[in-house]
C-alpha cells in the first residue's frame, strides 16, 4: 500500500510533464507551419494575382493567434485545484476556445465579404488570371495543412485537449479551402475569372462551420452539460458490474471543461456493516476513475436495500 501512495504522486507528475511537453510540441510546430505556409500563400496570391490565395493566406495567419489563445488555455486549465478554485481551472479551456470561435467567425465574415463585394461589383474583365505559382501554393497548403491535421489530432487525443482539437480541424479547414481555392484557380485559367471570388465565399463557408462547432462544443462545456446516452449508459453497466454493488439509484454526470463529475447513488445490502459499504464505494471509485480517465470527481452515497 505504501508503495502505491509514493508511485501514484511520481506517475501523476511525469504525466504533467509529458503533458506540458506535447503542449509545447503542438503550438510550436502548429505556429511554424501557419506562419510559413501564410507567407508562401501571401507571396503566391500577390504575385499570381490571387483573391482568393490572399484569403487564404489571412485564415492560416489567423490559426496562428488561435493556438497561442489554445496554448494559454490548455496551460492555464492544467493547473491544479487551489483555494479560490477547488473544483480545478478546466473551464479555461473552453473560454480560449470561445475566443477562438469568435476570432474564426470575424475571420470568415471578411472573407466571405471580399469574395461578394467582388462578385456583385461585375466588372471580372479586369480582374487578372491567377498564375501558376498561386496553384503551386494551394497544392502545398494542401499537403502540409493535411499533414498538421493528422499531428495535432493525434496528440489532442492524447492530453484530451478541445482547444487543440479546434485546433487541428482549423488546420483541415485551411485544406478544404485550399482544395476549394485550387478549383478557383483552374476555373479562372480557362477564362471563368468568377470562379475565383467565389472561391473566397466557399472558404468562408468552411471557416463559419468550423467556428460554429467550436463556439457550439466550448458553450456546452462551459454549462455543466450532462454526458451523452452512450457514455452514460457505459458507465451505468460497468458500475452495476462491480462486486458487492445491487444496482443504481441514481447517476448523474455533468461535463466541466475536458473533465467529467459524477454524482453517483449506488444499492448494497443493507444488513452490511457501515465498514464494507465505505469500502464498497472506495472500490466503486476508486475503480471507475482508473476505467474512465476522463472522470475527474465522484462522489458517492450508499443506499440500504433488503432482499
Amino acid at each position: 500500500m505504501t508503495t502505491n501512495q509514493k508511485a501514484q504522486p511520481t506517475n501523476s507528475k511525469q504525466r504533467r510533464l509529458d503533458e506540458n511537453q506535447i503542449i509545447r510540441n503542438l503550438s510550436l510546430v502548429s505556429i511554424v507551419g501557419n506562419t510559413v505556409l501564410s507567407g508562401i500563400k501571401f507571396i503566391a496570391g500577390f504575385f499570381g494575382h490571387s483573391s482568393a490565395m490572399i484569403s487564404d493566406a489571412i485564415h492560416s495567419f489567423s490559426d496562428v493567434l488561435t493556438t497561442v489563445i489554445a496554448y494559454f488555455g490548455v496551460k492555464l486549465s492544467k493547473k491544479e485545484a487551489d483555494k479560490s478554485h477547488p473544483y480545478g481551472h478546466e473551464r479555461f479551456e473552453c473560454v480560449a476556445s470561445l475566443i477562438l470561435g469568435i476570432l474564426l467567425l470575424m475571420t470568415g465574415l471578411g472573407v466571405g465579404a471580399a469574395g461578394l463585394k467582388n462578385i456583385a461589383a461585375g466588372h471580372y474583365d479586369t480582374l487578372a488570371v491567377p498564375g501558376g505559382i498561386a496553384l503551386l501554393a494551394a497544392i502545398i497548403s494542401i499537403i502540409g495543412k493535411e499533414a498538421m491535421f493528422w499531428y495535432t489530432r493525434h496528440y489532442a487525443k492524447q492530453i484530451n485537449s478541445n482547444a487543440f482539437m479546434a485546433d487541428a480541424w482549423h488546420h483541415r479547414s485551411d485544406a478544404f479551402s485550399s482544395v476549394g481555392s485550387l478549383i478557383g484557380f483552374a476555373g479562372a485559367m480557362f477564362g471563368y475569372l468568377v470562379l475565383d471570388s467565389a472561391a473566397s465565399v466557399v472558404i468562408c463557408l468552411f471557416i463559419l462551420k468550423v467556428s460554429y462547432d467550436i463556439l457550439k462544443d466550448a458553450l456546452t462545456k462551459m454549462l455543466d452539460t450532462s454526458c451523452d446516452e452512450v457514455y452514460e449508459s457505459e458507465l451505468r453497466e460497468f458500475i452495476e458490474s462491480q462486486p458487492d454493488v445491487l444496482g443504481v439509484d441514481v447517476l448523474h454526470t455533468r461535463m466541466f471543461g475536458n473533465k467529467v463529475y459524477i454524482d453517483l447513488e449506488i444499492k448494497v445490502d443493507g444488513d452490511m456493516p457501515l465498514r464494507e459499504s465505505h469500502a464498497i464505494a472506495e472500490q466503486v471509485h476508486d475503480q471507475v476513475e482508473a476505467m474512465f480517465t476522463d472522470i475527474k470527481h465522484i462522489m458517492i452515497h450508499v443506499n440500504p436495500t433488503t432482499h
